[in-house]
């Protein structure tokens, strides 16, 4: 997340989705009747989604578009048989519904980052009952959420030492990678992913890392469960004070060289 209140583009985002690998999914599109406008890819699972647009905003009294970001959390897991899907939560978060009002006992951990034109917050919930919502801003400059949360810094975190040195190695490498390079900014009538974002894109599509590196930001890793772990889509989003710029691609995204030809497309809002 990078956010510039004084830049024409002042907010960019880029998601990287991870998941098990086998669980279905549809690209960025109007898949839910009752909030036609929304756009985001659609987990065939449960109908919900990872990240969603509203690009006209919620109509509830703040201007500019809107956009919401779910990461799985660490914490206390809501019980099976009351279990609500997460992928829910983006989908009221862009049309300004409150999260805080929500049952969220029923709700396995989470953070759910939502980006307007003026900044980002994230709201984290680790579970269990009597647990709180946490919110946080994320300030001016270059900002990371991990599974974590903001810059790894949530109440409620991995027990894991190998998945925290694994983040830890990610926020690292990328953080310094897009500090080198200078901030993009987006035109949001440009068809081309790579004229948009430019000397950002080789670093977002993998910097050249291997997918089992320490430091992979567009990983696949088998945890030996028998299912394989990784990236299955990135996503980009640049929000101005009037509209939103949404790139997406199937991970491992192609080289930039490939970038407007063969995966990478300029989502139509």
């Amino acid at each position: 997340m990078s956010i510039e209140p004084s830049a024409a583009v002042p907010v960019l985002l880029l998601s990287v989705r991870d998941e098990y690998l086998g669980r279905r999914w549809s690209p960025p599109g109007h898949h839910w009747p009752a909030q036609p406008s929304a756009v985001g890819g659609l987990d065939l699972v449960a109908g919900g989604t990872w990240l969603a647009v509203e690009p006209g905003g919620t109509g509830s009294g703040e201007s500019g578009p809107v956009a919401a970001c779910l990461l799985n959390g660490f914490g206390t897991s809501a019980p099976a048989a009351a279990r609500l899907s997460r992928g829910e939560l983006p989908l009221l978060a862009v049309r300004g519904g409150r999260i805080d009002t929500l049952d969220l006992d029923r709700y396995d951990p989470f953070h759910l980052v939502v980006v307007r034109p003026d900044g980002a917050r994230v709201l984290s919930w680790g579970g269990g009952t009597g647990g709180r919502l946490v919110e946080a801003h994320l300030p001016t400059g270059l900002s990371v959420v991990l599974n974590d949360g903001p810059e790894g810094l949530a109440e409620n975190r991995t027990a894991s030492e190998r998945i925290r040195t694994l983040m830890a190695a990610r926020a690292d490498h990328f953080r310094a990678r897009f500090e080198a390079e200078p901030r993009p900014l987006p035109p949001l009538d440009d068809p081309s992913t790579e004229r948009a974002w430019g000397a950002w894109l080789p670093i977002v599509t993998g910097d050249g890392l291997p997918l089992d590196a320490p430091a992979a930001l567009v990983q696949r890793r088998d945890f030996g469960d028998g299912r394989i772990w990784g990236s299955s889509s990135i996503s980009l989003l640049a929000l101005g004070p009037e509209a939103v710029r949404y790139d997406f691609s199937p991970a491992p995204a192609p080289a930039p060289a490939a970038a407007d030809g063969d995966g990478w497309r300029r989502v139509e809002l």
